[in-house]
């Protein structure tokens, strides 16, 4: 085991994947002998080479597209869109292609492309750069969306993705790239798309959280605790598919939910959350869902975003007006 920050669990990840298959290649702008903006591919292009480790010029519909047209030759593309507020581009590619493919062609052909894409608010970027688009993705059937909350996730969910057959959105929030350090074995592990994991036992309320927000889920438990509430924190790892399985179980158990997200309350998949659990166990509920999200605004400049991102805070209050219900 060694500690690792989440960016170099990444690294790691796909590191062991370029040398276990020579069908697996890693490309986008500036991934190559610059390492990526994060730094993620760095010396990667040096061990495999410029033919599996290589840049692409500025144009995410050009990355789209080129990954498709190796997954049909019998590639395993792992593409980088450099922010993902840039999706826009490739929007395409992705929904109205990859998505597709396996049906289209009566499942006779395979489209495992693995899209990496930085996201999240907390380290004031440029506009375009921070915005919460995972709602956009997972509401689009034939794709597979992951979001990791830790370095431990993020290499097991990354090979898993990898390994895949079918396309699979592989989201990293910019704030946790170098904000801690945990254990991470250092050979190759899976951890199966679709299964959430809780990441805190509790007995009283269940706040289910993903990304960015299950690190302030933890903090606001750990609040909630010196006041006599015992959180139960569930991190849904994928935000498609859901695994409605743990949803159930959570609930059933304490009773009362909370369901945070970083992106608005219009975006994200909270609200999807939340109409599973009401259609599966509202009978099982002691008080009504809550719900903590962004404001329904586009992504404010970086001197205002601290005030306009959801924080351990509001989780505590949300959880508190919950409870007393």
């Amino acid at each position: 085991m060694a500690q690792m920050t989440m960016i170099q669990a990444i690294t790691q990840a796909l590191e062991l994947e370029l040398g276990k298959d020579d069908r697996t290649l890693v490309f986008g702008e500036d991934v190559g002998a610059n390492g990526g903006v994060f730094r993620a591919t760095e010396g990667l292009q040096d061990k495999f080479g410029e033919d599996r480790v290589f840049n692409t010029p500025l144009a995410e519909s050009g990355i789209g597209g080129l990954a498709i047209g190796l997954s049909l030759e019998g590639f395993r593309p792992i593409m980088e869109v450099q922010f993902f507020g840039f999706v826009f581009e490739v929007m395409d590619s992705i929904v109205g292609q990859m998505a597709r493919t396996r049906y289209r062609m009566g499942g006779k052909r395979n489209m495992p492309v693995t899209i990496r894409s930085p996201f999240g608010g907390g380290v004031a970027t440029p506009e375009m750069h921070a915005d919460s688009l995972e709602g956009l993705i997972a509401q689009s059937p034939g794709i597979k969306v992951v979001i990791p909350s830790n370095p431990y996730d993020a290499k097991g969910l990354l090979i898993s993705s990898i390994r895949d057959n079918d396309p699979v959105v592989f989201l990293e929030h910019m704030k946790l790239y170098r904000s801690f350090r945990e254990e991470v074995p250092e050979e190759e592990y899976t951890l199966p798309l679709g299964k959430a994991n809780v990441a805190k036992e509790g007995t009283d309320v269940s706040i289910i959280a993903y990304g960015a927000m299950v690190r302030e889920a933890l903090t606001a438990a750990e609040a909630l605790e010196k006041e006599g509430i015992s959180a139960e924190v569930v991190d849904l790892r994928t935000v498609y598919p859901l695994d409605i399985d743990t949803l159930v179980e959570t609930t059933e158990k304490t009773g009362r939910v909370v369901v945070v997200q970083e992106a608005q309350r219009q975006a994200g998949v909270g609200e999807k959350v939340i109409s599973e659990i009401s259609q599966r166990s509202i009978l099982s509920l002691k008080a009504p869902i809550n719900f903590v999200a962004a404001p329904n605004t586009v992504y404010p400049f970086g001197m205002a975003e601290k005030a306009w991102l959801p924080n351990s805070e509001d989780i505590v209050n949300a959880v508190k007006e919950t409870t007393d219900f």
